[in-house]
């Protein structure tokens, strides 16, 4: 009976998903132009290593340091306008890198970028909250962040062969031509749920009765509101076990295609044509098991909690398989076991993006991915360094893949001892309340 009803309640929410997804499809291709691009950059500008690491590294410090500040910002006004802002920076940012005339330029351009694209996630994880009811968060999740992870199989020969064939300011033209695309859309499309006027009376009554995040900013303040999930444990459990979650899944970004070469003996196109199967993997495995199972089995009853913590937690050992890769000399074997591993790391990332609009007080679920997304992004900058130090000395990936291990087996401990039950945490008290006497 409830899947009749369900059926008969329009879908505009499940359009609002997909914008939220083609924005982080866009997001992603804005942020690997760079690397595609570098070899003629690099000739052009006569860069030397230590500068064009500085450009690669440009992007991820405005990012990274704006997580917190973004969310609180967020929390206040909303992710309509923060989210149009965002947008449109990234065009600017694409746009003055197709223009720029050397090392200065594009630096300057990479930090904006940063700086633009610093609301991406959060922005999408609280607009998914308002958007959907509990019972469906889990595929509308799923959708922003397995976009994330299927840029690496479209963007990568789409940003390749535009620039082969006209050149790498072309390639960052295309970029701009995206982002400026997306952003007329978000503009045109989207609205919080309440202020929808193609939303009907019915979906949102639907929406909201099935335990969508409250609307508006908490009455707290921003910096209080910060302070007060800071005392949380909560916050400290999902903090930790995503940072952890980061580590390794920057490791696969950015270190992949090297491993291929260096240990498998591959060339770089047939290195690259591998790298694509454990990210197409990881798509389906997020979009399944982290949207669709999760909902499959809350719709049926099961206990909410437990469900997500189940994939969650079981997620991130299937991360484990990266210690498969280091018994192994034989390419295929490799990409199966890195393959289960980046498949359940895709499993468990929508859980954990998820979770900022499920346990958030009021006004609080932009903040909590801030700090979340903050250490995450902490982590996916030390991989590749702490990896390219111990490949460095040993000539072997085999250590790098065991501290990645290691460090999944603290954010599994995480999860499974310090995040506790999934759900609400009580909002703080109001700025300026009288607390009782005692």
């Amino acid at each position: 009976m409830k899947t009749d009803i369900t059926k008969k309640i329009p879908k505009r929410r499940w359009g609002i998903g997909a914008l939220l997804g083609v924005g982080v499809l866009i997001n992603y291709i804005d942020r690997i132009g760079l690397s595609v691009a570098a070899p003629q950059i690099k000739e052009l500008f006569n860069l030397t290593p230590v500068e064009l690491g500085l450009l690669f590294s440009a992007f991820a410090w405005s990012y990274s340091l704006l997580q917190i500040p973004v969310g609180m910002v967020m929390d206040r006004f909303g992710p309509t306008r923060v989210g149009r802002w965002g947008a449109f920076l990234w065009g600017l940012a694409a746009t003055i890198t197709a223009f720029s005339s050397g090392f200065a330029g594009i630096f300057a351009a990479r930090i904006l970028l940063g700086i633009a694209e610093a609301p991406a996630f959060p922005v999408s994880a609280k607009a998914t909250g308002y958007w959907f009811p509990r019972n469906e968060r889990g595929m509308a999740t799923a959708i922003f962040d397995a976009a994330a992870k299927f840029s690496n199989v479209i963007g990568v020969p789409l940003l390749a062969l535009t620039i082969v064939t006209f050149g790498w300011r072309w390639g960052f033209g295309l970029t701009a031509v995206l982002s400026f695309s997306y952003f007329i859309a978000f503009y045109v499309l989207y609205r919080d749920p309440s202020a929808d006027p193609k939303l009907s009376k019915e979906e949102l009554r639907y929406i909201q009765e099935g335990g969508a995040s409250p609307e508006g900013p908490s009455e707290a303040g921003a910096l209080n509101m910060l302070g007060y999930l800071l005392t949380k444990s909560k916050i400290w459990g999902l903090t930790i076990g995503f940072a952890a979650y980061g580590y390794s899944f920057y490791l696969f970004l950015t270190w992949l295609p090297g491993y291929l070469v260096q240990t498998m003996h591959m060339s770089i196109l047939k290195s690259a044509g591998y790298a694509a199967i454990p990210w197409l993997v990881a798509t389906v495995a997020d979009l399944f098991v982290g949207g669709w199972l999760i909902d499959h089995l809350i719709s049926r009853g099961k206990d909410e909690s437990l469900v997500r913590k189940g994939v969650l937690v079981c997620g991130m050992v299937l991360g484990l398989a990266v210690f498969g890769a280091t018994q192994t000399t034989d390419p295929a074997w490799a990409i199966f076991w890195i393959s289960i591993a980046l498949g359940g790391l895709a499993s468990a990332a929508p859980v954990g993006w998820s979770l900022p609009s499920l346990i958030a007080p009021k006004g609080g679920a932009g903040t909590i991915g801030g700090i979340m997304n903050f250490a995450n992004n902490l982590m996916g900058a030390a991989a590749p360094i702490v990896t390219g130090m111990i490949v460095g000395a040993t000539n072997s990936f085999t250590n790098a893949f065991m501290v990645a291990g290691v460090i999944l087996l603290i954010g599994i401990v995480s999860f499974v001892f310090v995040l506790g039950k999934i759900e609400a945490i009580p909002d703080p008290e109001p700025r300026g309340a009288i607390q009782p006497a005692r």
